[in-house]
């Protein structure tokens, strides 16, 4: 079995520091994993995430379907998940691993790639893991675990076969299948338990386990916004017409012009398959291969055939097309064999994808799970150079792609390409993408330069946590009420433009968060900007300075806003100054918090009443 981060986005489980070396180790093994600390032992920006209560958190993951490797006692995995446990063929893998790595053990989830992880962990760590199912240790093979390349169609049936094995009964092999052939299985021609390898549609029992062998290539050409019901209807009557199993079928296959047809995406997701595209030329290379060429279909995408081309071209010279192309009204497919099972998603291109991500203001914990899953299954980092360093940990695999501040449109251009190549890339900012940052360039590039091959790409924009969130909440609640949001930075928006702007929020009594307050070159902004301000509120009004936020350096103070001045800014601050309702509350022990009030002190709540009461 195959392990993907998508499929399987593992979580280690930590108790304790000691096992975090391993835990790191086992990352780069295991590309998606993502390592949860207990809190109070391990902190936020040393691990992935943090949780408090161990059983409640392992319920949750176990719950929700994620794989789960506890790098702590075996006891502490079996206490907390004893009363969920019910249906082996709905858990998902859990493991037990030493903090030392010497001890893996698959304790459930083996019928859903426990085994195969623990394989995995165990050639990465150079030690044999402790599988305890009969017929692995007896005959050598798990049934209902098939190597990648093939599925067991009746796994309901591999408990009663596999015990009449174990009880003496010989078995029969109907099919080649080297890795069957291999074991330490009891064969005899005239056995009545059959092993039956096949890429036909036929049924199991208890006495006959049949496997596929994913030899099968699905081609597909769909018209322009193309009914995805359609081709699902039409590539499986297309297999049941031949007698053949969709659980044979490898990959499905077409043109890349079609790579951001949803239908297309929609069938492969419906035979649950990976799916990529041929440029045109490689598909012209099967012309003399196919068995329906057609001149209008090389008119209009530059090959003489896209659903035989593409199945064709999936299972290579040795291969041959089985199923000539059949059609509905807005699709086609064809179908095509390849010798032995083939990794499907080794050939071709996948549908690129740019992820625009929010690493928010510095530290792991910050960081929203949508954006760390999109950096752990990432190919590609695109960034600022510091903002790399922040992201990398969570996936140390990818190529990394370094720019300086001031290149952003270069950046751009950068992951765009990428992602149009069939890369999985991840464009990262600080803060939230689509404030003051990298989201906006990509969709002007795509609106004003746009590339065929830009627009078939996948593009999703992952928020974070802004700076202005991040200050507000380490100082209290000073934006509780309406607010904006105003750039000093004149680089892209012209001067007097944004003094406008000032002036109107100063005038309407907002707090506003000062993004870009001051650079090296640049001072007489904030100074202009204090004095717009000044004019509308008093001198005392709270301006709260953050520097670093979510970083070891982090500072946050108050001054009176006629204090505020650039020398205690530089290019990693941020400013929130209050309105003219915004307040502060002393903290007994020094400091301050600061909020702006929204009208609840208008309105004598029975709360405050039965307070008052009762010192009375």
């Amino acid at each position: 079995m195959a392990l993907t981060a998508t499929e399987y986005p593992p979580a280690l489980i930590l108790l304790s520091p000691g096992g975090l070396a391993l835990a790191r180790q086992i990352r780069i093994a295991l590309p998606g994993a993502e390592i949860h600390g207990l809190r109070g032992r391990l902190e936020p920006g040393v691990v992935d995430h943090v949780f408090v209560g161990v059983a409640e958190h392992l319920r949750g993951l176990f719950l929700s379907g994620r794989p789960i490797i506890g790098l702590c006692a075996a006891a502490v995995l079996i206490r907390s998940l004893a009363p969920l446990l019910g249906d082996k063929w709905s858990e998902p893998p859990v493991l037990a691993l030493a903090e030392d790595g010497s001890v893996i053990i698959p304790l459930l989830g083996g019928h859903h790639g426990a085994h195969a992880i623990a394989r995995m962990l165990g050639a990465a760590l150079d030690v044999a893991p402790a599988i305890t199912t009969a017929g692995d240790v007896r005959f050598g093979v798990a049934f209902d675990d098939p190597p990648e390349g093939w599925v067991l169609a009746n796994p309901a049936d591999a408990k009663p076969f596999a015990g009449a094995l174990l009880a003496g009964a010989p078995v029969r092999l109907e099919g080649r299948a080297p890795w069957l052939a291999a074991t330490r299985l009891p064969f005899a021609p005239d056995a009545e338990l059959v092993m039956r390898v096949t890429e036909r549609a036929v049924e199991g029992s208890p006495e006959v386990l049949v496997y596929h062998p994913k030899t099968l290539a699905v081609g597909v050409g769909v018209e322009r916004n193309g009914d995805g019901a359609e081709l699902i209807a039409l590539i499986r009557e297309t297999l049941a017409a031949q007698g053949l199993s969709p659980l044979a079928v490898a990959g499905l296959y077409s043109i890349d012009l079609k790579s951001d047809e949803p239908a297309v995406h929609a069938a492969a997701e419906a035979l649950g398959v990976p799916v990529r595209f041929f440029d045109a030329e490689t598909l012209e290379i099967e012309r003399p291969r196919l068995a329906n060429p057609s001149e209008v279909v090389f008119a209009n995408v530059g090959c003489h055939g896209v659903s035989e081309g593409a199945a064709l071209a999936a299972v290579g010279n040795c291969g041959l097309l089985v199923v000539p192309k059949a059609k509905s009204r807005g699709a086609t497919c064809a179908i095509a064999r390849a010798p032995e099972p083939f990794d499907a998603g080794a050939l071709g291109r996948p549908r690129g994808r740019l992820t625009v991500v929010g690493l928010g203001p510095g530290g792991a914990g910050w960081r929203t799970a949508d954006a760390a899953q999109a950096l752990a299954e990432m190919d590609d980092l695109v960034g600022y150079r510091l903002y790399n360093e922040l992201a990398e940990p969570v996936a140390p695999q990818v190529v990394r792609h370094d720019y300086g501040m001031g290149d952003e449109e270069i950046r751009a251009v950068k992951a765009l390409e990428l992602a149009a190549s069939g890369r999985k890339v991840c464009l990262v900012t600080s803060g939230d993408p689509g404030i003051y940052a990298m989201a906006t360039l990509v969709f002007e590039l795509l609106d004003r330069a746009p590339r065929p091959e830009w627009l078939r790409v996948e593009i999703r924009v992952l928020p974070g946590i802004s700076a202005f969130q991040a200050l507000a909440s380490r100082i209290g609640a000073p934006l509780a009420h309406d607010f904006a949001l105003v750039s000093l930075s004149d680089l892209l928006t012209p001067w007097p433009l944004i003094v406008k702007r000032l002036e109107a929020v100063a005038a309407a009594d907002m707090a506003v968060a000062l993004y870009n307050p001051v650079s090296r070159s640049r001072r007489q902004q904030l100074e202009e900007a204090v004095s717009i301000l000044l004019k509308h509120r008093a001198p005392a009004t709270p301006a709260v300075i953050g520097r670093q936020l979510g970083r070891p350096d982090e500072s946050v103070s108050v001054v009176p806003l006629s204090d505020l001045t650039p020398d205690l800014l530089d290019m990693l601050s941020i400013v929130i100054v209050g309105s003219s309702d915004t307040r502060m509350v002393e903290k007994p022990r020094g400091g301050q918090w600061v909020y702006t009030p929204r009208g609840f002190s208008g309105k004598e709540s029975s709360a405050m009443r039965s307070v008052g009461e009762g010192q009375g």
